[in-house]
């Protein structure tokens, strides 16, 4: 269940996205990672184990950048049986850095928790959609001739036929009205939307109790980060259009949400997700539960889910915003639609309001190191 972690407003192009070799890979000693030893490395270990708790899971697909999952599961796999206080002797054992030599940059996004209800009221009148049975992944085999490649999903007609799904505009103006597909009710068009881009929702229902959704499946439809909306008409500079600017604005002027919202075609569709730890992450598209600090989003075409990733950046998480330094192996493993290209990363910043304020302040330069195990060689890698 991926999580469509991007933010509202026009961010950093993609570096590389067009060339699936990527940028140049630069070997690096792990000494000269900025904040290297003053790491946690035992929670990263504990992180990274994660992801072979199952014996019985197969390895994850290797991206085009080249980090082999075969391998990547076998470190995993030693990993297990690493003490804590040998975690940081076990990654630079285990492992090479290969620094992404293209400009990074970082985005933050979070598990948002809102009130809502199964059933409509009239306070609660905004649905979050399960997916039609009439929506279908779209694959070079049973892709029509002239359906636009970039559409993952399409609709399939009575007789077969694959089409375009009616996009967010259309069901905003009731497509799918009358099919049964509404799974909670809530309040508000712009919480919704916000579910829609961060994929997951923690929500508290009218009888006290706790419904988590996930994402389920998509239109297909590109996504546009509506926060350029403000920079168009210049009412905001490039960079500036955090969640909280455009949430304001669009508070300040209701008459444009409906037309704001239309802009981005992608629509989501969620599903009723167990509750099982109540305290754990969402699960993100590693089929993983994400972890606060840890997560890493990445485009999935390109990074091996799983992969070590050390970021390095500048970012407002102290006090009264105050930029500080943010120096953390986390793990690729997530993914979004708007996440494109090798040195674009998105940072699970967690669950709830705090979790939010901080997530909608980053859109941040960042350096990415990639950690590859040790005997993995590739193609793009250069010596410093």
């Amino acid at each position: 269940m991926p999580l469509f972690a991007v933010w509202l407003a026009a961010a950093a192009p993609a570096q590389g996205a067009a060339d699936v070799r990527g940028p140049e890979l630069i070997f690096v000693e792990f000494r000269d990672l900025g904040g290297w030893a003053e790491e946690d490395h035992a929670a990263a270990l504990a992180a990274f184990a994660r992801h072979c708790e199952n014996p019985a899971r197969k390895p994850a697909k290797s991206g085009a950048l080249g980090v082999d999952a075969e391998a990547l599961l076998k470190v995993c796999r030693k990993a297990r049986s690493v003490e804590p206080a040998r975690a940081r002797a076990f990654f630079e054992e285990n492992f090479r850095a290969l620094r992404i030599g293209a400009a990074g940059f970082v985005t933050g996004y979070f598990e948002p928790e809102l009130e809502g209800s199964r059933i409509k009221t009239g306070n609660f009148s905004i649905p979050l959609l399960s997916r039609p049975d009439d929506l279908v992944k779209v694959t070079d085999e049973n892709r029509p001739e002239g359906f636009d490649p970039a559409f993952a999903f399409a609709r399939r007609l009575g007789d077969g036929r694959l089409v375009e799904h009616p996009d967010r505009g259309e069901i905003m103006d009731g497509a799918l009205d009358g099919r049964g597909l509404e799974l909670v009710w809530l309040s508000d068009p712009v919480d919704a939307f916000y579910i829609h881009v961060q994929g997951s929702a923690r929500i508290r229902l009218t009888d006290g109790s706790v419904m988590r959704v996930g994402y389920a499946a998509k239109t297909g439809h590109p996504y546009f980060p509506i926060g350029r909306v403000m920079i168009e008409r210049g009412l905001a500079a490039p960079g500036t259009v955090t969640m909280d600017v455009l949430r304001g604005w669009l508070a300040k002027n209701p008459g444009e949400v409906d037309g704001v919202l239309r802009r981005n075609r992608s629509y989501i569709f969620f599903s009723e997700v167990e509750v099982g730890d109540p305290d754990a992450g969402p699960v993100g598209a590693a089929d993983i539960p994400l972890i606060a600090g840890r997560s890493l989003a990445v485009d999935k075409t390109l990074h091996t889910f799983g992969t070590p990733v050390f970021v390095e950046a500048n970012l407002p998480t102290g006090e009264d915003e105050a930029a500080e330094p943010f120096r953390r192996l986390m793990i690729a493993e997530d993914t979004g639609s708007a996440i494109v290209g090798p040195a674009r990363g998105d940072i699970f910043m967690g669950s709830g309001e705090k979790a939010g304020d901080i997530a909608g302040r980053i859109q941040h330069d960042a350096r990415f190191t990639l950690l590859v195990p040790q005997g993995v060689t590739l193609d793009r890698e250069v010596e410093r």
